[in-house]
């Protein structure tokens, strides 16, 4: 895993890559998905987007891609500044790194990263996404919040424990061949 700066970069650029894409689709298909075309008339999600003119964001509509971006330059730098180095001492404090099997203590660093970074990027999400036509109020950002909190943490929680970080970790090791690997857990070093 990353044993340096650099190498940590490019983990976490290659994780928020995944994991954008991941939930661009699932906000748009399976959580929106249904409300769009109903209430365009559409037949299918990206013919609702089309229809409507983009995906409503920061107030207007936007194309797909520019969401995608938005979220990308966002979601990785909490990641690099805030995700990575806080879900690492966080798992630290309840595993001793030197003396926990490797695979446990990469699994507490993928949940203290979703404890982490799902109810940030939420609350990034309901700014980026709040119904501004409506006149502005705390208490529905709060509410929004909320909501995508509950919408967004468990597909969160087992898209990157058994989906996205296996994917990642596989990708890296291939991208950056080492020699024989020692086993232990100096290697794990904020990896999220």
């Amino acid at each position: 895993m990353p044993k340096n700066q650099f190498e940590r970069m490019i983990f976490a650029l290659m994780t928020v890559i995944v994991t954008v894409h991941c939930y661009v689709f699932y906000s748009l298909y399976v959580i929106n998905g249904q409300t769009l075309m109903d209430v365009t008339g559409a037949d299918g999600v990206l013919a609702a987007i089309r229809t409507q003119g983009g995906v409503y964001m920061l107030g207007r509509m936007v194309p797909i891609w520019a969401v995608v971006l938005t979220e990308f330059c966002l979601a990785y730098c909490l990641e690099v500044l805030v995700g990575s180095p806080c879900s690492f001492r966080l798992a630290a404090k309840c595993f001793r790194v030197e003396e926990t099997h490797p695979v446990l203590f990469e699994t507490a660093v993928i949940c203290a990263t979703v404890g982490i970074m799902c109810p940030a990027m939420s609350f990034i999400a309901a700014f980026l996404y709040y119904p501004y036509y409506a006149g502005f109020h705390v208490a529905t950002l709060l509410a929004n919040w909320g909501r995508l909190v509950c919408f967004n943490f468990p597909f969160a929680f087992f898209s990157q424990l058994f989906f996205i970080q296996p994917l990642i970790r596989t990708a890296f090791r291939v991208i950056f061949v080492r020699g024989q690997e020692t086993g232990g857990n100096e290697e794990l070093a904020p990896t999220h």
